[in-house]
């Protein structure tokens, strides 16, 4: 896998901010009225979605490789880290924050997230916005660390199930 940024082959598997994993499908060019821009095109791997993003702009959007092995072992420190103290902030202000940290498309701010809304639910009800989220959090994360890990998705989702029971 081609691992500098902004480079990516055709079959690689890539994360694109707020859709999760995809695989470069082509690499295309286009007309875009006098100008010739190149794309890569994206299926998206859970919904199934295509979405086209200029090579030029992949470093803006955000669009990276799929964390390396190695780092698996850093979203798992932060998934069981504790004693942090939950801000006691209104709901819609924590689910704006948290939705921009999902938005960088960066593992470990996703962790942070899941882990925050996971401990938050021992205390109280989380608001359907925030049930969502962990749904969100939760997919990106098993299917980015089980492309990571090369394993099933379902172990991934059991090992982070277990941090939380």
């Amino acid at each position: 896998m081609s691992m500098a940024l902004g480079v990516f082959r055709v079959g690689d598997m890539a994360v694109y901010p707020a859709h999760g994993v995809g695989k470069i499908e082509s690499i295309e060019s286009r007309c875009i009225g006098e100008l010739e821009q190149s794309f890569y095109v994206m299926r998206i791997v859970d919904s199934n979605m295509t979405v086209m993003i200029p090579t030029k702009s992949c470093k803006t959007v955000g669009l990276r490789n799929i964390i390396s092995a190695g780092d698996v072992k850093k979203v798992f420190d932060i998934l069981n880290e504790r004693g942090m103290e939950p801000e006691s902030q209104p709901w819609n202000q924590r689910y704006r924050e948290y939705m921009g940290k999902i938005k960088t498309g960066s593992v470990f701010e996703i962790a942070a997230v899941l882990r925050d809304l996971l401990l938050l639910r021992e205390d109280k009800e989380l608001s359907f916005g925030e049930r969502k989220m962990v749904d969100t959090a939760k997919s990106l994360l098993i299917k980015e660390i089980a492309l990571a890990k090369e394993t099933q998705e379902e172990q991934v989702a059991a090992s982070i199930d277990r941090i939380f029971s």
